[in-house]
């Protein structure tokens, strides 16, 4: 029987051997110009021809060589050194023991990775959601990157892509039928400051009384999310208050947390406490989370400028990017009558009225 593929050397590329497929004809540099590696190599391509399902036992083979446990080592083990490696008590860690506990990881749970085919993680994909989608790349990727998987089993381009539900903002009746309905005074504050400063819920529930700076009325704090990338390039969220937010800070505790309680409860807790004040008043599609997208469209349509909702809500902040990309709506100026405001020696980016139009 003729062999697919042939070792030759060519001289005219400075004695390099090359593999050469005699059916094709095509030639792939083995990036050699020992004969005996040039030779073992091409043997070995021959053999996966004649054996397939030798190829499995011959990469355990090897692999035990460097790692004794790559012949029982399973995605659930993956999965818990994910959770160890992320600190005690975080969040995160929190987040990710939940996740792994998906239904749709059970296929895979006690699968040998070696003995994973692309099927496999297509299957756990298909059957679980957005959130399988994100944490399956996650676990496959610490797997490549421990050395326990040669290359990955699902390419990335053969991943669905991650496509989020659209969140919608709280608006004004809304929370004004929220508070209304709240009779929690700790609770109805928490909410108050929610809609007043925008931050995520796990930030405002942790909020002080020393974040608070009555001279400049300004209200600063470290984004909890973002404690393991501080940095220079890092900044934490510093929001202005006015009238309203003020009375709302008056009532609570002048030294300490400012929710003593809230502060304790876990954040599933505090969405599940206000998805049931949703329900009460027959409000829909919204969280905790979209008083960040409120503040935000609020901001854009009050002409707030970007740069300026980018300090109070996070440079990276999702919320700022859609709201002041399409989301708020504004009326832009007419080119023209821009230009004229620049030319009579008007601010640029106000009308008349005062509408701040710029994009700082």
């Amino acid at each position: 029987m003729k062999a697919k593929f042939v070792a030759i050397r060519l001289s005219h590329r400075g004695g390099t051997f090359y593999c050469l497929d005699t059916e094709t004809g095509k030639r792939i540099s083995l990036f050699t110009k020992n004969k005996i590696e040039a030779t073992k190599i091409v043997a070995a391509k021959n053999e996966t021809l004649r054996n397939p399902a030798l190829n499995l036992q011959l990469a355990r083979v090897y692999l035990s060589a460097a790692d004794a446990g790559v012949a029982t080592r399973t995605w659930q083990h993956v999965m818990e050194a994910i959770v160890a490696s992320k600190k005690a008590g975080s969040e995160t860690r929190r987040r990710w023991a939940f996740a792994i506990k998906q239904k749709a990881f059970d296929p895979i749970r006690n699968r040998v990775i070696l003995e994973t085919q692309p099927g496999d993680l297509q299957a756990v994909l298909a059957a679980g959601t957005v959130s399988t989608n994100t944490h399956l790349r996650k676990i496959q990727n610490h797997a490549v990157g421990m050395g326990w998987l040669p290359w990955p089993v699902l390419p990335k381009k053969m991943f669905p892509p991650v496509s989020h539900k659209v969140k919608r903002a709280v608006t004004r009746a809304e929370h004004e039928a929220i508070i209304a309905r709240e009779y929690n005074p700790e609770r109805r504050a928490f909410y108050e400051l929610c809609w007043h400063l925008g931050g995520s819920q796990t930030d405002v529930a942790r909020l002080s009384a020393e974040d608070v700076d009555w001279n400049n009325r300004t209200v600063c704090y470290d984004r909890q999310k973002l404690q393991a990338k501080a940095g220079p390039g890092i900044r934490p969220p510093l929001i202005r208050f006015g009238s309203e937010c003020a009375k709302v800070l008056q009532s609570l505790p002048v030294a300490g947390p400012l929710f003593p309680s809230l502060r304790m409860v876990k954040s599933k807790d505090r969405a599940n406490e206000f998805r049931q004040r949703c329900q009460t008043v027959k409000i829909t599609g919204v969280s905790l989370h979209c008083y960040r997208y409120s503040w935000a469209e609020r901001a854009r349509e009050a002409g707030y400028p970007e740069r300026a909702a980018q300090e109070a809500l996070g440079h990276n902040s999702k919320a700022v990017h859609r709201a002041y990309a399409k989301n708020a709506t504004v009326t832009i100026p007419a080119l023209e009558d821009f230009e004229l405001l620049k030319i009579e020696g008007k601010r640029p980016g106000s009308d008349a009225g005062g509408t701040n139009y710029s994009r700082n």
